[in-house]
């Protein structure tokens, strides 16, 4: 067995460089894709080559892949999950633990599937039986990169729900929630741990002093939709832990917030400010989901307002387009608090009091600019801050997957040309608006959740596609399936197996943006 000391030079490159001269960027949406005219975009260094990896240290490598990639299964508890940070990665241990998972895997698949049994044709049984296991969950999820691809044919005809485990949220219906639809899992045990769960969070947060870092670990794997407002005020640092303080820091705030509008909205049609403005409304409605709620007179003032004066208030970056997307998480969270229905684009606006109206626009903008104060260097001249995060993205996936990077090399496939969104949007157009929700419970759990952790996101993201990547091999078609990847049957399943992919790779490849921290 290999010593800590030569296992951690494994992983070690030595002949990549920092990054030369900014590029160009060509919008929020995506640049160009000609080949002719931008086949040498960010070659503004000269490429070193590739040097032959030893194929003894390759095998090592895909031998731990293959023998650890099972482990990621549906049924592990995610506050495990979470206690492995705590942990240093022993290579005795997890091969020891490896191999038995696979000993258990192996034996597990030997037994009948139960779900397979056809049902009696004389008296139909209840919906609840067959996803009832004797001993756990009969079906493993490999890791995202994995998982989704043996049955592709299966998954283009129709999509079956994964088992669910005790820890990962699911959601089999397209509402907004942070919770399974009941009546779709037929699980009693389901019901009670969400009701449980739920109870966590009221406990946590009736207390007179709210622990966030109990709160931060607790919501990692979502949080409940009757509770997520007030948690994400809570993470955000919008709202103080000392519960007797909130309601005087809500109204300070939000008188405020309405006092930069008294001062400054009116200005919008100023020769200084007009083309900002003009730029919101023109990105304010075709470019923004669900249409339906965006469309609507009331939302559409308000998204204008929020955008304009943080616009105003920000002179560094002024506004940027993909800053319009992240206004609807907040606004779609806070709203749901005052509403009943499940669909979130059904929602009449003018039903909703026009003074609650008013703290959610107040709500939204803190909030908003609490995120941005984070990644404001992904919005200033030049967008650095996007840039920089891209060619991190380049660099881990070389380290991740080197066949899947060599490919998009071969095929003159550029990450700017398609992870420039990722990082911009935040993955807000790539994935529904119900997944983006679930994302930002986890976001705002992590350190650096919408900065940081997102780049192992963005990974996990890529190389969750990689069979369908690697089998495309004209340069326009696979250009055109990163910029439009099949995600809109997705819930919140895929994207907790996304995040616990994400947090593997920021375990076992934690050190891969530490070559640009000059």
């Amino acid at each position: 067995m290999a010593s800590d000391g030569a296992r951690k030079q494994f992983w070690k490159r030595s002949n990549s460089k920092v990054p030369g001269s900014i590029q160009h960027v060509y919008g929020a949406q995506h640049p160009p894709f000609d080949p002719l005219l931008h086949g040498t975009l960010l070659k503004s260094t000269p490429k070193v080559p590739t040097t032959p990896v030893k194929a003894k240290r390759v095998s090592t490598f895909q031998e731990f892949e293959s023998n650890t990639s099972d482990a990621w299964d549906a049924g592990e508890d995610d506050d495990e999950l979470l206690a492995m940070a705590a942990e240093s990665l022993n290579t005795e241990v997890v091969m020891e633990t490896a191999h038995r998972v696979l000993r258990n895997h192996s034996q597990r698949q030997a037994q009948p599937m139960l779900q397979e049994v056809p049902a009696p044709t004389q008296e139909p049984e209840p919906a609840a039986e067959p996803l009832a296991a004797p001993s756990g969950d009969l079906r493993l999820v490999k890791s995202v990169s994995e998982s989704h691809t043996s049955c592709p044919t299966e998954s283009a005809s129709s999509v079956v729900p994964l088992q669910r485990s005790q820890s990962l949220p699911h959601s089999a219906t397209v509402a907004l929630g942070g919770t399974s639809d009941l009546s779709t899992l037929g699980s009693s045990a389901l019901s009670e741990r969400e009701a449980s769960r739920l109870d966590k969070f009221k406990q946590l947060l009736a207390g007179p002093h709210t622990d966030l870092e109990e709160l931060r670990k607790l919501s990692w794997s979502g949080i409940p939709k009757p509770v997520r407002p007030i948690t994400w005020k809570l993470l955000s640092g919008y709202l103080p832990a000392n519960v007797d303080r909130r309601p005087a820091t809500l109204q300070r705030k939000q008188k405020e917030y309405f006092a930069f509008i008294e001062h400054y909205y009116d200005s919008r049609n100023d020769e200084a400010h007009q083309d900002t403005y003009r730029q919101i409304h023109i990105d304010r409605i075709p470019r923004m989901s669900p249409e339906a709620l965006i469309l609507q007179p009331k939302v559409t003032e308000i998204f204008e307002r929020i955008l304009f004066i943080w616009a105003i208030r920000h002179p560094a970056s002024g506004y940027v387009q993909g800053i319009n997307d992240l206004v609807t998480p907040f606004f779609v969270v806070f709203i749901c608090e005052y509403i009943e229905e499940e669909d979130v684009a059904a929602v009449d606006v003018s039903s909703v009091p026009a003074e609650v109206l008013r703290n959610i626009e107040a709500d939204t903008y803190w909030c908003m600019s609490k995120l941005l104060d984070g990644i404001q260097d992904n919005y200033t001249f030049a967008q650095p801050g996007i840039q920089m995060k891209v060619k991190m993205l380049e660099e881990l996936v070389s380290r991740i997957d080197e066949q899947v990077h060599r490919h998009l090399d071969q095929h003159e496939v550029r990450y700017l040309q398609f992870a420039f969104r990722w990082m911009n949007n935040l993955l807000m157009r790539e994935v529904p608006l119900r997944c983006t929700v679930r994302l930002w419970d986890t976001y705002q759990s992590e350190p650096e959740g919408f900065s940081h952790f997102h780049l192992y996101v963005c990974a996990a993201f890529l190389v969750r596609w990689r069979k369908e990547i690697l089998e495309e091999r004209d340069f326009q078609e696979l250009l055109l399936f990163l910029q439009n990847l099949p995600t809109a049957r997705w819930g919140d399943e895929d994207i907790s197996l996304l995040l616990a992919e994400a947090y593997r790779l920021k375990f076992v490849f934690a050190d891969a943006p530490n070559h640009y921290k000059k």
